[in-house]
Order: C-alpha cells, then sequence, then structure tokens
C-alpha cells in the first residue's frame, strides 16, 4: 500500500497522539524515508521570539527532517490552551482549509511522508464550518487511530473508526498507547481490539512517564 502521507487522530484528547506521530515520524526515516510532521492547527501555545510556538507541533518538528520551517508545520498556532473553535475565536482568526493545503503540499514536495495530527478526538471540529474529515479529504488522506489504552477503549476505538468509515475516509492503521498503566489484561484487550478494528495494528507503546520517541520508534511497523 502506497501512501505519501497520514492523518493521525484518536479516540481522545490526551492520550498521546503527538507521541505517536513522533515515533511513526522516527520509525519512518529509520527505514530512509524523508519524512517530516504537520500540527495544522493547535491550541495552547507560548510566545517565544520568532512566534507562537505549540509544543506538541515542536515535537514533530524535532522528529522530521531538519530545516523545515516551523509555519509550515503549524499554520494555524493559537495561544488559548481551548477548543480550536474557540481558541480561534479568542485568538480573532478563522480556521481555513486553504493555508493548510498550501502548507501541506510545500511539506510534500520536499518530503516522501508527511505525518499529519489531529486535534482531540476525530469528532473535534476545527471550526465552525470545518471537520477533521473535511481537512482530512482536502488532502486525500488515509487515517491511522491511536487509542489510549485503558478501561473503555474498546467502545471508544469502534466507534471512532465507524465515524472514520462513514465520514468516507479509510482507516489504514491503528496504534495502541498504554496511557493507564495501571489497565488490567492489557494483552487480551489489545487482542480484541485487534479482532475488532478493521484494520491492522502498526504497533504498541508502552507507558513512560517521559517518553522518548526516537526510542519509541522500534515498537512500531508500517506499510510500504
Amino acid at each position: 500500500m502506497a501512501f505519501n502521507g497520514i492523518f493521525v487522530t484518536g479516540t481522545d484528547t490526551g492520550i498521546g497522539k503527538s507521541v505517536a506521530s513522533a515515533a511513526l515520524l522516527h520509525a519512518m526515516r529509520s527505514r530512509g524515508l524523508r519524512a517530516v510532521g504537520m500540527k495544522p492547527v493547535a491550541s495552547g501555545c507560548v510566545e517565544a521570539a520568532d512566534g507562537w510556538r505549540n509544543e506538541d507541533a515542536l515535537l514533530l518538528q524535532a522528529a522530521g527532517e531538519p530545516g523545515v520551517p516551523y509555519a509550515d508545520i503549524n499554520p494555524y498556532a493559537l495561544p488559548a490552551p481551548l477548543a480550536p473553535e474557540i481558541a480561534a475565536a479568542d485568538a480573532g482568526v478563522q480556521v481555513e482549509l486553504a493555508p493548510i493545503r498550501d502548507a501541506f503540499g510545500r511539506l510534500a514536495a520536499q518530503a516522501d511522508r508527511v505525518v499529519v495530527e489531529g486535534v482531540g478526538g476525530w469528532a473535534a471540529p476545527l471550526s465552525s464550518t470545518l471537520e477533521q474529515a473535511d481537512l482530512g479529504r482536502a488532502l486525500d488522506l488515509p487515517v491511522v487511530l491511536v487509542v489510549g489504552l485503558r478501561l473503555g477503549c474498546q467502545s471508544h476505538a469502534r466507534l471512532t473508526a465507524r465515524a472514520i468509515e462513514a465520514d468516507g475516509l479509510r482507516l489504514v492503521g491503528w496504534i495502541g498507547n498504554a496511557v493507564d498503566p495501571d489497565m488490567g489484561r492489557h494483552d487480551e484487550v489489545v487482542a480484541l481490539l485487534a479482532q475488532r478494528l478493521q484494520a491492522p495494528c502498526w504497533g504498541c507503546l508502552p507507558h513512560h512517564d517521559n517518553p522518548d520517541p526516537a526510542a519509541l520508534a522500534r515498537h512500531l511497523t508500517f506499510p510500504d
């Protein structure tokens, strides 16, 4: 299965999409691919000397090919740590597809793979008129789902997978992330997810208090 990029979504917010995306970038680059990350919309930014910067977007920048402008990785850097729709309103900004599509085009021109990280869970809107499904369709990307492995994750994962397919996008893989180190019967839960999600597992990331995406890359695999 050939693809020039993927859209990474999650079963919820705070379940490790950024770490999984950065680990994927390291895994891709270890196989000789030029890979870059993208966080089109990021809320919760801090002001630096060269503009507003988001921690997750910086993580993707560090994991990808060097020399990529931050403005292309994160076209919409919104200061307030709120839902993007609210953070954009606070900043007097309207999130639109065109700037994101243009930035993606520049990234794709200099890379073999672009890993695009969404916001929150799949149904979290980007604006009053823009859903993440709209972005996935506009960029023509297949979807990889990060499943936060904790109690209740089977329902969240299956509902998200159904929503992705209902929105007309293709789920090509999923990644488990052990967000709850105390979750019981971990291996059995992963096995059940593998049976019920209609996409292959690209790996499971173990729990870490301070995750290192480069080290976690060895737990992941992906199709050529």
